[in-house]
């Protein structure tokens, strides 16, 4: 890409903050409600430093995210692995209930429903963070400084194809992905169980979608299962 793209690069609006914000407090939500054998203040516990970081990074950057520091960026990506950490400790926990057969058929299939959103919204987070240097980064650097590309979106080879499909793609638009684009693509992955929207590229991404499929497709096996069981 020429100086002259690069400089473009500039003009490019940075991503509204709030996207990701409701996101995570969904997420919060969803985990502090959980039926689950962790103790209830525990769970609170996460939930408030979870706030607690939220509230900073939304202070530091309240309605767009146009800068970003070293604590910044490393809170950002925290709070992310935090909320996507103890959701797979939810997780392994309603595999168990489901297995064993534990609890009422309801609060468990409630619990995994709970779980299963979480985990769309914490890899999603996750990706977002990681990708490209991260929201702040893929808008404020010129292209040939952005980090290597995680995952490869429509956009990015949209430019030979039809023109009004081609005005959107990543070159004539200098278009970069935002949070409800990788939302989109982790809940495809969930759902699919495989890679429909966004390519993974890097290792840590193919790890990172493998683990959500898998424990999206056990999940939803095991929650068939215990309906089957209790439909029987």
């Amino acid at each position: 890409m020429d100086d002259e793209d690069d400089s473009r690069a500039r003009d490019v609006a940075p991503e509204h903050r709030w996207p990701a914000v409701i996101a995570t407090l969904v997420a919060l939500a969803c985990y502090a409600l959980l039926p689950s054998v962790v103790p209830a203040l525990e769970r609170y516990l996460v939930v408030g430093v979870c706030l607690l970081m939220l509230v900073a990074l939304i202070i530091y950057n309240p309605h767009r995210l146009s800068r970003e520091s070293r604590w910044s960026r490393w809170a950002e990506f925290a709070l992310a692995m935090l909320i996507l950490v103890v959701n797979q400790v939810a997780f392994v926990e309603t595999i168990v209930r489901l297995l064993n057969r534990h609890g009422d058929g309801a609060d468990i299939l409630l619990a995994s429903l709970q779980v299963w959103v979480t985990n769309v919204i914490a890899f999603a987070l996750v990706f977002w963070t990681m990708d490209r240097g991260g929201p702040v980064v893929r808008v404020t650097r010129p292209r040939h400084e952005i980090p290597l590309a995680d995952f490869r979106f429509p956009q990015d080879e949209d430019q030979d194809t039809v023109e009004e499909v081609a005005r959107g793609s990543s070159r004539s638009l200098d278009w970069v992905p935002n949070y409800i684009d990788y939302f989109y693509s982790s809940l495809s992955n969930s759902m699919a169980f495989s890679a429909t929207d966004a390519m993974p590229l890097t290792h840590r991404a193919k790890l990172l979608m493998a683990l959500e499929s898998f424990s999206g497709f056990v999940l939803l096996a095991l929650v068939i299962a215990r309906a089957v069981s209790l439909i029987g």
